[in-house]
């Protein structure tokens, strides 16, 4: 089963400006879950797009409605509901073109849940602004969607399965259907994407906060303004990478 989530919006400043944000938005006060940043890959095309692959560190939790879903064989290494997390990103921005494709997809848990987050960022009015990462040259649009896919459901019934016709061998009674067995497996999968959905939801929301946080120490104070928040936040929330260049 794949459910799908959609949001659109504008940024009140130029592309280039908005760009450099996404590459600078960690650390910021809105993603203290965010561990470490590594750049895996940097790389320009023949068409002269650049082409960045990086991995992100998080500290996750998992919605207490899932833990219960979930039985423990499934969730493995869990202490207080809480779990370190690795996420791929790729992006691909095309500067002359004026837009800015990224992907980002969970490495952990995809077991029990996949994400998948595609934003595509383009540059709207003026098209000449070129190279001015001014707050006032033009707006930029962002298209974020989401994908949620759990197969879950689907794993938890085979094994449940196999188990009762193992018990019904050995005992030559009829096979006993376990809860996980009976439960529609359409019906835990559609459990975890929404519960996925909701909580994907707000985070998008603290990502645009995130964002708007980067972009007006950019307004204020440029690059060097940037820098030396991460810097700041870097020391306030104990991240141990180190600043892009």
């Amino acid at each position: 089963m794949v459910k799908f989530f959609e949001s659109n919006y504008s940024y009140d400043y130029s592309f280039p400006a908005v760009t450099l944000a996404y590459f600078l938005r960690y650390p910021n006060p809105y993603s203290t879950h965010v561990l470490s940043t590594d750049v895996i890959s940097r790389t320009i095309d023949a068409a002269g797009r650049l082409q960045t692959i990086r991995i992100h560190r998080k500290s996750s939790r998992l919605p207490s409605a899932v833990l219960k879903l979930l039985p423990k064989s499934v969730l493995g290494s869990v202490s207080g509901g809480k779990s370190e997390s690795y996420i791929l990103e790729t992006s691909t921005i095309d500067v002359k073109e004026g837009w800015m494709r990224t992907e980002s997809k969970n490495l952990d848990w995809t077991g029990i849940l996949s994400v998948v987050e595609k934003q595509e960022y383009k540059r709207h009015i003026p098209v000449d602004e070129d190279d001015d990462f001014s707050v006032g040259a033009g707006t930029t649009g962002v298209v974020t969607t989401v994908t949620f896919r759990s197969r879950l459901g689907d794993r938890l019934r085979a094994r449940a399965t196999r188990k009762g016709e193992a018990a019904s061998i050995e005992t030559d009674d009829e096979p006993k259907k376990s809860f996980l067995a009976s439960w529609s497996k359409t019906g835990i999968q559609r459990s975890i994407e929404a519960i996925a959905s909701r909580k994907t939801e707000n985070q998008l929301g603290k990502s645009k906060e995130g964002m708007m946080v980067v972009l007006e120490r950019m307004r204020k104070g440029g690059l060097v303004g940037v820098l030396e928040g991460m810097r700041k936040d870097r020391e306030l929330y104990g991240r141990n990478d180190k600043m892009e260049t």
